[in-house]
């Protein structure tokens, strides 16, 4: 089986990408501290990567699909803890 150079790229890039949000994500859920997030910033980008997991579904390009799988698993942690944050507060 040979590998599509390109494919190898993509599957690098995702990696780097994917697990650069994790810190992120462990930070925020071992000290509840979010206030260095923005949330519209958060919820902007959140909504990005749904949207490019649906795009990498429509061109069926796997790590298009892995990586925002799981980056948009990792933003919405981040995004639930920020949300819970704010609303709690009002």
């Amino acid at each position: 089986m040979t590998i599509d150079p390109s494919n190898l790229i993509g599957y690098f890039a995702a990696f780097l990408t994917t697990v650069a949000f994790v810190p992120q994500a462990y930070q925020s859920w071992k000290t509840r501290d979010l206030s260095g997030i923005s949330l519209p910033m958060y919820t902007l980008f959140t909504s990005g990567v749904a949207l490019w997991l649906v795009y990498g579904f429509y061109i069926d390009s796997m790590p298009v699909i892995i990586a925002n799988a799981i980056t948009l698993i990792l933003s919405t942690i981040v995004l639930t803890l920020k949300s819970i944050e704010v609303f709690s507060k009002k």
